[in-house]
């Protein structure tokens, strides 16, 4: 496991050693909840660039379809 360093003010310190919180933990897990947020929203912004590159269909084609589709049977 890599290691990294946070600066914190001294009295920041002074309260975090107060609690009995695993802060390695805590930002650790804070850490992962923020790349998974990050991932999600490009994610979404690729969908929503392909997606814009869809031509509309027209309004109630689908609707059309499934009529058709169910006229057929």
């Amino acid at each position: 496991m890599d290691v990294i360093s946070v600066r914190v003010p001294r009295e920041l310190k002074k309260m975090m050693k107060e609690v009995n919180i695993n802060w390695s933990e805590e930002i650790r897990k804070f850490i992962e909840k923020r790349i998974r947020e990050y991932r999600r929203l490009k994610a979404l912004e690729e969908i929503d660039s392909l997606l814009s590159d869809i031509p509309e269909a027209e309004v109630g084609i689908a609707k059309s379809y499934v009529r058709e589709d169910r006229d057929s049977n």
